[in-house]
C-alpha cells in the first residue's frame, strides 16, 4: 500500500508540473484564443496608440489579431499576428498570463522615475505638441535611444540639455507644463514602445536648416516630422 501510494503521489506531482509548464508556456505568447489581464493590457496599448478600435474585453480575437499584425507591419516585426516575446518587447509589455503584465503607468524600472518621465514629457511637449500620439511617442523614443547610444550622453537630463540638441529647449518649451498625451508618450516610450526602430534623429523637413541633419538616411515621417539614423 505504500508503494501505490508513493506511486500515485509522484504521478499527481508530475501532473502538476506538467500544468505548471504548459501555463508558463502559455503565458510567453498571446494569440487568438488567448483571455485574461495580458490581453486587456495588449488591447488598451494597441488602442491607444491607434492600431485597434474595438472593445477592451480581455479575450484575443479577429479584431486582436488584426490589430497586432498592423502594430508589427509598422515596426518591423514578423506580421504573424502572434504576441511572442519579440512584438511583446516592441509592446513594452512582460507577459505573465496574469495582471501584472507591463503597462503604460509602469512595468519597467525605468518609468518609476517620475523625473525622467516629467523632464521627457515637457521635452515632447515642447517639440511635439499637435503631432499624431504616435509621433509623440517617436519623439521620446529618439531621446531614450540617444541615451543608449555611444556618440550621446547616457542619462535623459543629459541628452535633453546638451548643447543645442532641442529647440524646446532653446526656446524656454521645456518649462511649460505637458499635455497629458506627453505624459502618457513619456513613460510609453520609456515602457519600451519605439516607432521609429532605432532612430537618433528627427526634424521638420518644412523648417529644418541644417544640412547635415538632411543628409541622415530618413526610416519613416510621423506628422510633421521624418525620423532618420
Amino acid at each position: 500500500m505504500r508503494l501505490k501510494r508513493k506511486i500515485a503521489l509522484l504521478l499527481c506531482m508530475a501532473l502538476l508540473l506538467t500544468l505548471a509548464v504548459t501555463t508558463a508556456q502559455g503565458a510567453a505568447v498571446l494569440k487568438v484564443g488567448s483571455q485574461g489581464e495580458d490581453v486587456k493590457t495588449l488591447q488598451n496599448k494597441l488602442k491607444r496608440w491607434g492600431y485597434y478600435y474595438g472593445a477592451v474585453d480581455g479575450i484575443f480575437g479577429g479584431q486582436t489579431r488584426a490589430a497586432v499584425k498592423y502594430f508589427q507591419q509598422a515596426n518591423g516585426l514578423a506580421t504573424d499576428g502572434v504576441v511572442g516575446p519579440a512584438t511583446a518587447k516592441a509592446l513594452g509589455m512582460q507577459l505573465s498570463g496574469g495582471g501584472s503584465s507591463g503597462s503604460s503607468g509602469g512595468g519597467s524600472s525605468g518609468s518609476t522615475n517620475s523625473r525622467d518621465v516629467d523632464l521627457l514629457a515637457r521635452v515632447v511637449n515642447g517639440e511635439a505638441r499637435g503631432e499624431p500620439y504616435k509621433g509623440q511617442v517617436a519623439v521620446a523614443a529618439v531621446i531614450l535611444n540617444r541615451v543608449k547610444h555611444p556618440d550621446f550622453p547616457n542619462s535623459i537630463s543629459g541628452v535633453v540639455y546638451q548643447s543645442g540638441a532641442f529647440d524646446a529647449v532653446a526656446d524656454g518649451q521645456v518649462n511649460l507644463q505637458p499635455a497629458d498625451s506627453c505624459v502618457r508618450a513619456a513613460k510609453d516610450a520609456i515602457n519600451g514602445y519605439d516607432p521609429t526602430n532605432g532612430c537618433i534623429y528627427y526634424y521638420n523637413p518644412q523648417t529644418a536648416t541644417n544640412q547635415w541633419i538632411r543628409s541622415r538616411p530618413i526610416v519613416l515621417t510621423i506628422g510633421k516630422h521624418v525620423f532618420a539614423k
